[in-house]
């Protein structure tokens, strides 16, 4: 489990899709993650510190969660398969005891946000879909690593790459001179 936080939210010039860009704490690793428009703007709105007349539906579960006397503890980005990504918002209730709640990412992140909880991802999920920026040509990298006798371990099979074909396109145009403007919301 490794923390990450939440870079910007971008829009795709090639679908007008948004994309949750989210960077490892304590590395390199960028991941980059489809959300819907209603989603980004949820997060958009928090992070730019918007105050809405109304709760949003984000702020509403927070709400009946804290109601209820839970607090939500951190989420995490678990799993992806098949070009769909999983998460869980892990709550502890008012007895104490933790747990496991199945969540998009984007509505887990935008809860993390509104409660300052941590945000995590497996090692698997960024093993699979993270991307590194080379800073002298501003392009997206491959994670590539060697093992002990020099052999180049990617640890992730042909078929789960062409499986990634949504994020190809745009991971191999990611640019960081881009992620690096319009901090923090970038919409």
């Amino acid at each position: 489990m490794l923390e990450i936080s939440v870079d910007s939210i971008r829009v795709s010039l090639m679908n007008y899709q948004r994309v949750v860009i989210l960077k490892e704490k304590e590395g390199d690793r960028y991941l980059p993650i489809w959300i819907g428009p209603h989603e980004a703007e949820a997060i958009a709105v928090k992070l730019q510190n918007i105050t809405v007349t109304r709760p949003m539906s984000h702020d509403l579960m927070g709400n009946i969660i804290s109601t209820l006397g839970g607090k939500i503890i951190h989420i995490l980005i678990t799993d992806l398969e098949n070009d769909t990504f999983y998460a869980q918002i892990v709550v502890q209730g008012s007895n104490g005891e933790q747990i496991s709640i199945d969540s998009r990412p984007s509505d887990a992140i935008a809860l993390a946000i509104r409660s300052k909880a941590q945000i995590f991802a497996s090692e698997s999920v960024l093993d699979k879909a993270g991307v590194s920026i080379d800073s002298e040509l501003g392009k997206s990298i491959r994670n590539l690593e060697e093992d002990d006798d020099g052999v180049i371990d990617t640890s992730v099979d042909e078929e789960e790459i062409k499986n990634m074909s949504a994020f190809r396109d745009f991971i191999e145009g990611l640019n960081l001179d881009d992620l690096e403007k319009d901090k923090p919301g970038g919409v």
